[in-house]
């Protein structure tokens, strides 16, 4: 018999597993019934995510889940809409989207797992990733600074704004709870565990 982790592409001990059960957690205790709800997410690892919730999701393209998620917002007002991605899909490639979104006050959650790596490609740096860490595309040490994601979000408007740990599931579902009540862009930075490429 197949055990139901089998089921998920994911690595064992993978922070996604605590996100997925607050995210679950939040909607029950919420009682967002499924067809109210919509997950867009950018791709893997971070992707995933919209294929296992219970409700309308969208695999979109790399750093575009908050344009895909805003677009479903205007046309569905009464839907509760999260975009979830990765800190390489949301504060790379899709940074310009999450900056628009939180100057235009959109009224969606966003979710970014901050594993501080793009653990897609095998854990390059990411513009999270610590100086002097040594990762796949900087063995000699990232030089690189990183940025605060909270601080430039704050500068674009956004009111709520926070970071928490995956391993508080108590407060991430409190946190998630929160953001979907919120009256506008809502931003949550999810310190996510990585066993297979973040080793500092």
């Amino acid at each position: 018999m197949r055990s139901w982790l089998n089921k998920f592409q994911r690595c064992p001990g993978c922070g996604n597993f605590l996100i997925h059960l607050a995210i679950k957690n939040a909607l029950k205790e919420l009682n967002i019934p499924k067809h109210k709800f919509f997950m867009a997410s950018g791709i893997w690892c971070s992707g995933k995510m919209s294929q296992y919730q219970d409700g309308y999701a969208s695999e979109t393209l790399h750093g575009r889940s908050v344009p895909f998620a805003t677009g479903v917002k205007l046309a569905n007002p009464d839907m509760t809409v999260i975009a979830y991605g990765g800190d390489g899909d949301g504060y790379g490639i899709g940074l310009g989207h999450l900056l628009h979104a939180a100057r235009r006050n959109t009224n969606i959650l966003y979710i970014v797992a901050d594993n501080e790596n793009y653990a897609l490609t095998t854990g390059q740096a990411s513009p999270t990733t610590p100086v002097d860490i040594k990762t796949r595309s900087t063995p000699e040490g990232n030089h690189t600074r990183p940025f605060d994601p909270l601080k430039l979000v704050e500068a674009a408007g956004c009111s709520y704004n926070i970071t928490i740990a995956d391993k508080d599931i108590k407060g991430l579902t409190e946190a998630i709870k929160n953001g979907i009540l919120h009256p506008g862009f809502a931003h949550i930075n999810v310190q996510q565990v990585c066993p297979t490429w973040r080793k500092w």
